[in-house]
């Protein structure tokens, strides 16, 4: 049986990571000058999916810009929320659209998946849903799963408490699931899928099965998260050389952009920005920046963001179009 379709919840705030989602989803945050959602969507269509259907919320018109997939050889389907319903509520939205078997995905996963395999999984196992599970050192903000031998989901817990961890194995956010269960999400309601509809079915002793992640995984929901996912793509890459720049770890340079009399380590600096005699360390530079004479260590810069000679950047997040001025010492708490 061959699975065509997969549904990517895209309604969520991205609370986690403002202010840089004050103006676009958190799937359309830039990971080495591509939207974080093009990398999930390019491990589908790798995977032989046909049709995505991009379920939108929170400013849902700032995902029309992915386009109708052709360039990845997908087509892609939006589906608006008139309210938010949650990842399971989004699914029941586009029930009309969805084939009997599908995939289903969060829109900030960022990962190696084999969707072909967990398909074959799910199909060999009978399941009703089948979830992709991941291992984590810290599994207090993820849900968590007890595994059977067989692989069957015995028990799931959304965002334990350190004291009710049971398992260090976490839902990745890769689903195969049965049309039939949206049977028992109510229309027109907030209704989570892995909180309340994988719970439910395992009340009802339906199989939930697992389908253990081989490669890397990572929930872009937070800015260390987001500044990883770029390093990860950049490494992937040749280290860029500049003439009179000295560049070292995991770094990248974007189409357009300048970098003059600089030194910069574990960086990203996105397409069309310009910088100028300044050191960096472990940060990212969003598109369109302007940064000369400052040190930006620890840090995410939002698109347009203008940093003047002498400025002192450490552990913060700026806004898009923020203003550091001449010598402004800016510090923060956030662990990059």
């Amino acid at each position: 049986m061959k699975v065509r379709q997969a549904i990517v919840m895209v309604g969520g705030k991205g609370t986690r990571l403002l202010p840089l989602t004050e103006n676009k989803p958190k799937p359309m945050l830039s990971v080495a000058d591509r939207p974080c959602i093009w990398y999930l969507l390019k491990s589908l269509a790798s995977a032989g999916i046909e049709e995505v259907i991009l379920a939108c919320g929170y400013k849902p018109g700032m995902m029309e810009p992915i386009g109708n997939g052709s360039d990845l050889g997908i087509r892609i389907i939006y589906s608006y929320e008139d309210e938010p319903l949650g990842t399971a509520g989004a699914m029941k939205n586009a029930e009309s659209k969805l084939d009997d078997v599908f995939i289903a995905a969060n829109g900030d996963v960022f990962a190696d998946i084999d969707v072909v395999a967990e398909v074959d999984e799910h199909l060999r196992s009978n399941a009703t849903v089948t979830i992709a599970l991941s291992s984590v050192d810290n599994p207090t903000e993820f849900g968590i799963a007890r595994v059977g031998e067989d692989g069957q989901i015995l028990e799931f817990k959304e965002k334990p408490r350190p004291e009710e961890v049971f398992s260090n194995l976490i839902n990745a956010g890769v689903y195969v699931v049965n049309k039939e269960v949206l049977s028992r999400v109510p229309t027109s309601s907030f209704y989570d899928f892995s909180k309340d509809l994988v719970k439910d079915l395992i009340a009802e002793g339906m199989r939930v099965q697992s389908f253990m992640l081989k490669g890397g995984w990572r929930d872009v929901g937070r800015p260390y998260d987001l500044l990883e996912a770029n390093l990860s793509v950049a490494s992937k890459m040749s280290r860029p050389v500049v003439p009179g720049c000295e560049i070292s770890g995991i770094s990248y340079i974007g189409p357009g952009a300048s970098v003059t009399g600089s030194v910069i380590n574990d960086t990203v600096i996105s397409k069309g920005s310009t910088i100028k005699d300044s050191y960096m360390n472990r940060t990212l530079i969003m598109s369109g920046c302007c940064v000369d004479g400052a040190e930006i260590i620890d840090s995410i810069l939002g698109e347009g963001c203008k940093v003047g000679k002498g400025a002192k950047i450490s552990k913060v997040i700026l806004a898009d179009n923020t203003l550091v001025s001449d010598g402004e010492i800016v510090e923060g708490d956030y662990e990059l």
